[in-house]
C-alpha cells in the first residue's frame, strides 16, 4: 500500500530493511546506568488506578542554535505519572498522513525518517502511560495564538505507551492480544457502516476499534490513528446460545470495543472478553493477562456502555444484558488493572421497581461525582405500545426513581429553533425513537438522541432542539467534552452543535463539504479521493478528525484527517447570507456578517501554570561537536539518558524535609558547577568527551510561563481562589447616543455561563470605550467555598465550567490564522474544584532549627551529625513549622493553617522503628490519656471536636517531650557512653481541623530526637554498677600497691630458674654410642658439678641483697 506525501500527492517509500541514518532516540539502547531505572510509584496522583501524565518539550526561539528534530528545548512534566523505559521500535501500519517540519521539508510520519534534518525549533509531546514502548511520528500542530499564531508551525511527537507488545523469541516485537495483519482488504472497510470510538478521556494510551465485517480483528493504534495496526485477535469465539439469548446467527465481527488505561473489553456476538496490558510500573502488582478473559459467560450481554471519565482511582465499562436478568446492568470497575463486575440493582431489577412487567434498558450513562446511573429504559405497555423513561439509580442508597418520560411523538417546532418540554405543546405524527444518551460532567448536559434530539442541565426539564431533521436517525453522538460534539446519522451524515446554543450545523453532505472538496482537488491533496469510507470520527486536542479509507488508483489507504468544522460553517454562512443588489447597470455581491464584533481580544491573563497545574522542565539536547554539526547514535542516547534521569529526579522528589532550593534539578549539578567553567573550556576546545557537550544550565524547572492570550485548557480553583482575565470587544455597528452622558449603545453583550452556580460565582465588569467603538468586559471568576470538603492533591475533583459568550454570535463568528480559520466568542473552559495537583505539606527543617535555637537560647545536635536529619535535644521546647510547596509554581510558603500531631511510630535506631497501632496512636498523643502512656504535650488548649487530640498552628506554643512511664520511648537503653536517641515516626494532618484550603495535608517524617533522660529505677542501677566498679578498681590498685615487692621477688626467683635451666641444658655433652658408660659419668659429673656451681651464685646473690 502507498502513502501519498502532502507536498503535491508525493509517495513516499518505506525503506524496508534500511537503518535510518540518524535514528531517533527509540533506535538506541537505553542510557547503560542507573538513569533509566524505574521510579518508585509512590506518591503517584491524578489517574485512575495508577498514574498518567504529559510530558512537553517546546523549543526555545531564543537559542540561535539549531537542534534536531524531536530533540526539543522544553520539558513540561505532569505530576499525574512517573513512570518509563527505553523506547521500541514500531512496526505500525502507516495511516498515509504526511507532514510538513518546520523545515519546509515534507516526510511521512513513520517511525524511522531517512536523512532526518535539522529543524529551528521543535516540540515532543510525551503522553506517558506506566511504560513507554515506542517513539511516535512527528505531528505538525501549531499552538493557538489569538493573532494569527506562530510564523512557523510547531511539530510534536506523540509518545503512548503500548503494553500490549512484547518481545518475541527472535527479539522481535509481537502482539501478546493476537496476531497483525500485514494487508488492508478493501472489503474490510469499503461501503461498511462507521462505528465510534470509546475510550476513556485523557487516560487510555491505546485506542481500539472493531466493526469489520466477519473478522475478529480490531484497529490498534497508539498514536491516535496517525498509523495503526490490525490485529486478529486470539479469542476462542464462542457462541453459547440458549433459550434465554436467543441469537439469529452467528458473526465473528467485533461490534463493541472499549479501551481504557490499561484494559481493553471487545464484545462479540453474546459474549464480552477483556484483556489487561503489562504495565509493570503502573500498579503495584503486574496483573497483565496472558490471553483474552471471557467475563460474564452465563449471561446474554447485548450492548457495552463506554463510561468516559475516571474517577475514585477507577475506570468503569457498562454491560446490558439480555434474557434472563433483562432490566438489570452489569457495571464493571477497573482498579489497578483488576476488574470485577457486580449486578445493578442490588436487590431488583428496574422493571420491579418502577412496576412493570416487561422492560428493557437501551442505554446506560455512570455519573461518577454523584454515584449516580441514569438508565433509558424501554417499556411495553398492555397494548404492545412502547414508549421510554429516564430512569436514575443511587449506587450508595440503592434508590431508583423515574426522571422523565419521553413524549411518544416529537413535537411540532412550529418554525423555531428549540422548544421547552412542558407537556403542553401539540407533537406531530413522527413517533420519538430514543436510541442512546450522552453526559458531560462538565456542564452538566445530558443529551437524549434517536430521531431527535433533547437535551436538559439537570435531567429533569429538557429541551427539544428543532433543527435537526425527524426523518433522520442519529447513530452515535462524538463529543469533545469542551462544548462541540458531532452527530452521524445512520446514512453517514456529520452534523455539528455547539453546547450552550440551539442551532445544528449539517457538515456533510452539504453544499459547503462540495467547495471544500473542490478546493482540495485543486491543490491535489492526498487525503482526499472521490472514492472514500468514514471508519469513524473523534477528537484529538479539542479538534474534529475523520478517520476514512479512501481508493485512489485501485489503491486503498486509511488516512487520518482534519475536519473542517470552521471552514465549512464559514462557506455556508457565505452560501447562505449574500444579496445582489443593482448599482448602475450592474450587479454587485454583497454579503451579510451576522458576527457582532470585528476583533475579540483576552487580555490580562495571569500565568497559566498555577491554573493549569503543569510542571515544565528546559532540557536542550546536547551540543555536537563536530564539523557537520549531526546529531549521532551517541548524541542522542546521551540525549535520552538525560531526559530519563531528568523524569527520574521529577518522580523521586517527594522528599519530607524541605531542600534549601526548591528544585528537582538541584541536586543533580549542585556537586558539579565548580567544574563547570572546565567543561566548558574543553568544549570550546572540541576536547570533549565522545565529542558531546552537555551544558549544566539547559537543564532546569520553568516557573515563569507567560499566558499566550488564549484561556488556559483547564482551571483548578483551591478554597476561595479566584481567576481573572478581561475581555476586548470592538462593536460591528455601534450606535451613538448624545445627552447628559455620551455613551455607545453596543449591540455586544458577553455573557458567563456556570454550570455549577451553587459553588462558582463570575463577576462581570463593563467599560464603554467610546473613542475606540469597543467594550472592555473585567470577568473573574471565584469559588464559593461550599462545595467541596478535603481531598488529596488531585483526587477526587469535582468537575464544573465556565463559558464565555459573546450573545448572539455562536456560529457566526471566525478568525483568521495562518492556520485556517478559528471559531470565537464561544469559549468553553473546564473548571475542577479541590486540591490542585502538585501542592504538598514539607517540614520546614531550615526555619525549625534557626526558630528553635533563638527560642532555647542554644542548639545541640547529635554527636554523628547527619545532614538530612537533624538533632533536637530532649529537654528543649520543640517548635515545628511546615510549608506549603507548589512544585508547579515553584512558591513555597509557611503554612498558616490548623493541622494535628501525631506521633505514629518510632524506634531507638531506624532498623527498629515500628508502626503502632490506632489504640497506640491514641495513648500516645491524646490528652486524654490516663496511663500515663504521653509522649509529647503542649499548652495549646485547642482541641479536636472530640476532644481527642491537640490542634496546632505555626504560631503554637511549641511541644513538650515527656516519654512517660507506658511511653516506647521511656527508659530507652543507650548503645554507647552518649545519652540515648530515639526515631519518632510523625504524622501531620490538616484534615478536619484547617478551613483554609480544599486540600487534605498529610505528611510523615522522622524526628531525632537525643539526650533522652533514663528511668530513676535504671539510673541507680547504673550509678551502682558504676561507683562498684570504680571502688573495685581503687581497691585493685592498692593491692596492686602493696603486694608489688613480693611480686617482684618472685619474678626474680622465676626468671633466675628459667636462666638455670637454660644453662643446664647447655652444659650437656654427646658422645659416640661404643663410649656410653663415658657418656653416662661425664654426664653425672657434669651435673653434680652444675649443682654446686648453683648452689654458690645463688648464695652469692643472698649475700648481695643482705649488703644492700
Amino acid at each position: 500500500m502507498e502513502r501519498g506525501g502532502e507536498k503535491g500527492g508525493d509517495k513516499v517509500p518505506r525503506f524496508r530493511g534500511k537503518k535510518p541514518r540518524y535514528p531517533l532516540a527509540r533506535d538506541v539502547p537505553c542510557w547503560p546506568c542507573s538513569v533509566a531505572e524505574a521510579p518508585s510509584p509512590v506518591g503517584a496522583v491524578g489517574t485512575a488506578g495508577g498514574a498518567v501524565g504529559t510530558v512537553e518539550v517546546v523549543g526555545d526561539t531564543g537559542n540561535a542554535g539549531v537542534h534536531l528534530a524531536g530533540c526539543p528545548e522544553q520539558l513540561r512534566v505532569s505530576r499525574q505519572e512517573r513512570y518509563y523505559r527505553s523506547f521500541r521500535r514500531s512496526r505500525a501500519v502507516h495511516s498515509g498522513q504526511s507532514v510538513r517540519p518546520a523545515s519546509g521539508r515534507a516526510h511521512r510520519p513513520g517511525r524511522d525518517i531517512l536523512g532526518l534534518s535539522l529543524l529551528p525549533e521543535d516540540q515532543l509531546l510525551l503522553h506517558r502511560r506506566g511504560v513507554p514502548s515506542q517513539l511516535p511520528s512527528l505531528e505538525d500542530r501549531a499552538a493557538a495564538d489569538p493573532d494569527g499564531g506562530s510564523p512557523l508551525p510547531q511539530p510534536r511527537f506523540h509518545v503512548n505507551i503500548n503494553g500490549f507488545l512484547e518481545r518475541g523469541r527472535d527479539h522481535e516485537l509481537q502482539f501478546t492480544v493476537g496476531n497483525e495483519l500485514f494487508h488492508l482488504i478493501p472489503r474490510h472497510f469499503v461501503n461498511v457502516p462507521s462505528r465510534p470510538l470509546w475510550y476513556t478521556v485523557d487516560q487510555t494510551p491505546v485506542l481500539i476499534l472493531g466493526g469489520i465485517p466477519e473478522e475478529k480483528a480490531i484497529l490498534l493504534t497508539d498514536t491516535n490513528f496517525k498509523d495503526f495496526f490490525l490485529v486478529e485477535l486470539s479469542i476462542d469465539s464462542c457462541w453459547v446460545g440458549s433459550f434465554y439469548c436467543p441469537q439469529a446467527s452467528f458473526t465473528a465481527t467485533i461490534y463493541d470495543a472499549i479501551a481504557t488505561e490499561s484494559t481493553l473489553f471487545i464484545r462479540q456476538n453474546q459474549l464480552i472478553y477483556y484483556f489487561t496490558g503489562t504495565y509493570t510500573t503502573l500498579y503495584e502488582n503486574n496483573h497483565s493477562s496472558e490471553r483474552w478473559v471471557r467475563v460474564l459467560a452465563n449471561e446474554c450481554i447485548k450492548r457495552l456502555c463506554p463510561v468516559h471519565f475516571h474517577s475514585n482511582g477507577s475506570e468503569y465499562v457498562m454491560a446490558l444484558t439480555a434474557g434472563k436478568n433483562e432490566g438489570y446492568v452489569h457495571f464493571g470497575t477497573i482498579t489497578d488493572g483488576l476488574v470485577s463486575f457486580k449486578l445493578l440493582p442490588r436487590d431488583r431489577s428496574v422493571c420491579n421497581a418502577i412496576l412493570v412487567d416487561n422492560c428493557s434498558i437501551t442505554w446506560a450513562v455512570f455519573i461518577a461525582g454523584d454515584y449516580n446511573l441514569l438508565m433509558l429504559v424501554e417499556i411495553v405497555g398492555p397494548t404492545s405500545s412502547k414508549y421510554f423513561q429516564v430512569v436514575s439509580y443511587d449506587l450508595v442508597s440503592d434508590y431508583l426513581v423515574v426522571l422523565y418520560t419521553i413524549p411518544e411523538f416529537i413535537p411540532d417546532a412550529r418554525g423555531l429553533e428549540f422548544l421547552m418540554i412542558l407537556g403542553t405543546e401539540s407533537y406531530t405524527n413522527f413517533p420519538m425513537v430514543p436510541k442512546g444518551m450522552s453526559y458531560n460532567p462538565y456542564n452538566n448536559l445530558l443529551l437524549i438522541w434517536g430521531n431527535f434530539l433533547l437535551q436538559s442541565f439537570n435531567s429533569e426539564n429538557f429541551i427539544y432542539l428543532a433543527d435537526f431533521p425527524k426523518e433522520l436517525s442519529i447513530k452515535y453522538l462524538v463529543n469533545s467534552f469542551r462544548g462541540d460534539m458531532a452527530i452521524v446519522t445512520e446514512n453517514e451524515e456529520i452534523w455539528y452543535l455547539l453546547e450552550g446554543s440551539y442551532q445544528v450545523y449539517q457538515l456533510f453532505p452539504s453544499k459547503a463539504w462540495e467547495v471544500y472538496i473542490s478546493l482540495q482537488v485543486l491543490q491535489q491533496s492526498s487525503r482526499y479521493a472521490p472514492n472514500e469510507t468514514m471508519v469513524t470520527l473523534f477528537y484529538e486536542d479539542n479538534k474534529l478528525y475523520q478517520l476514512v479509507y479512501l481508493i485512489d488508483n485501485q489503491q486503498g489507504r486509511l488516512v487520518k484527517r482534519l475536519m473542517p468544522v470552521e471552514q465549512l460553517l464559514m462557506y455556508q454562512q457565505i452560501n447562505n447570507e449574500y444579496v445582489l443588489e443593482r448599482q448602475g447597470s450592474h450587479l454587485t455581491l454583497s454579503f451579510s456578517n451576522f458576527c457582532p464584533f470585528t476583533v475579540m481580544r483576552l487580555q490580562e491573563l495571569p500565568n497559566p501554570q498555577i491554573y493549569t497545574r503543569q510542571e515544565r522542565y528546559r532540557a536542550q539536547p546536547p551540543r555536537v561537536l563536530e564539523p557537520w554539526g549531526f546529531h549521532s547514535e551517541n548524541s542522542l542516547a546521551v540525549y535520552q539518558g538525560l531526559i530519563y534521569y531528568l523524569l527520574s529526579l521529577h518522580s523521586k522528589y517527594d522528599k519530607p524535609y524541605a531542600e534549601p532550593v526548591h528544585d528537582s534539578t538541584w541536586r543533580w549539578w549542585k556537586n558539579k558547577k565548580q567544574d563547570q567553567e572546565y567543561y566548558f573550556y574543553l568544549a570550546s576546545n572540541w576536547r570533549s568527551a565522545g565529542s558531546v557537550h552537555v551544558d549544566m544550565t539547559s537543564y532546569e524547572k520553568i516557573y515563569d510561563l507567560k499566558a499566550e492570550n488564549e484561556l488556559p485548557e483547564r482551571i483548578f480553583l483551591d478554597k476561595g481562589t479566584s481567576y481573572s482575565f478581561s475581555v476586548f470587544l470592538t462593536a460591528r455597528k455601534p450606535e451613538v447616543q448624545h445627552g447628559p452622558s455620551f455613551q455607545v449603545l453596543s449591540p455586544v453583550d458577553l455573557a458567563v455561563v456556570l454550570a455549577d452556580p451553587d459553588c462558582i460565582e463570575a463577576m462581570v465588569k463593563e467599560k464603554v470605550l467610546v473613542n475606540r467603538n469597543s467594550v472592555l468586559f473585567w470577568v473573574t471568576l471565584s469559588d464559593k467555598r461550599s462545595c467541596f470538603d478535603q481531598g488529596i492533591s488531585g483526587h477526587h475533583l469535582m468537575k464544573t465550567s465556565m463559558l464565555v459568550n459573546v450573545l448572539g454570535s455562536s456560529g457566526h463568528c471566525f478568525q483568521n490564522t495562518n492556520r485556517g480559520p478559528r471559531m470565537q466568542s464561544n469559549l468553553m473552559v473546564p473548571v475542577l474544584i479541590g486540591c490542585p495537583p502538585g501542592k504538598r505539606l514539607a517540614f520546614d527543617i531550615t526555619y525549625t532549627l534557626q526558630y528553635n535555637r533563638v527560642q532555647n537560647k542554644h542548639y545541640f545536635d547529635c554527636v554523628k551529625v547527619d545532614p538530612e536529619m537533624p538533632c533536637f535535644l530532649f529537654r528543649d521546647i520543640f517548635y515545628p513549622f511546615f510549608l506549603i510547596q507548589d512544585l508547579v509554581t515553584g512558591d513555597s510558603g509557611s503554612f498558616q493553617g490548623s493541622y494535628v500531631l501525631k506521633v505514629v511510630g518510632g524506634g531507638p535506631t531506624l532498623d527498629t522503628i515500628k508502626e503502632y497501632s490506632e489504640e497506640e496512636i491514641y495513648r500516645f498523643n491524646s490528652p486524654l490519656d490516663k496511663t500515663g502512656s504521653l509522649i509529647w504535650t503542649t499548652e495549646n488548649t485547642t482541641t479536636t471536636e472530640d476532644l481527642a487530640f491537640n490542634i496546632m498552628s505555626h504560631n503554637s506554643l511549641g511541644i513538650e517531650w515527656l516519654c512517660l512511664e507506658n511511653s516506647p520511648c521511656h527508659d530507652t537503653i543507650p548503645h554507647n557512653i552518649f545519652a540515648p536517641e530515639f526515631f519518632f515516626k510523625v504524622l501531620v494532618s490538616n484534615r478536619g481541623v484547617d478551613e483554609s484550603t480544599y486540600c487534605d495535608y498529610q505528611l510523615t517524617f522522622l524526628l531525632h530526637i537525643h539526650g533522652l533522660p533514663l528511668s530513676a529505677r535504671r539510673a541507680f542501677l547504673i550509678l551502682l554498677v558504676s561507683a562498684s566498679l570504680f571502688v573495685g578498681l581503687v581497691i585493685l590498685y592498692i593491692v596492686c600497691c602493696l603486694l608489688s615487692p613480693y611480686m617482684v621477688k618472685v619474678c626474680n626467683i622465676l626468671r633466675w630458674k628459667i636462666n638455670s635451666i637454660i644453662g643446664l641444658e647447655s652444659s650437656y655433652t654427646y658422645s659416640t654410642p661404643s663410649d656410653s658408660r663415658a657418656f653416662s659419668r661425664s654426664g653425672t659429673v657434669s651435673w653434680r658439678s652444675s649443682r654446686l656451681n648453683s648452689r654458690v651464685v645463688y648464695k652469692g646473690a643472698e649475700e648481695n641483697k643482705a649488703e644492700t
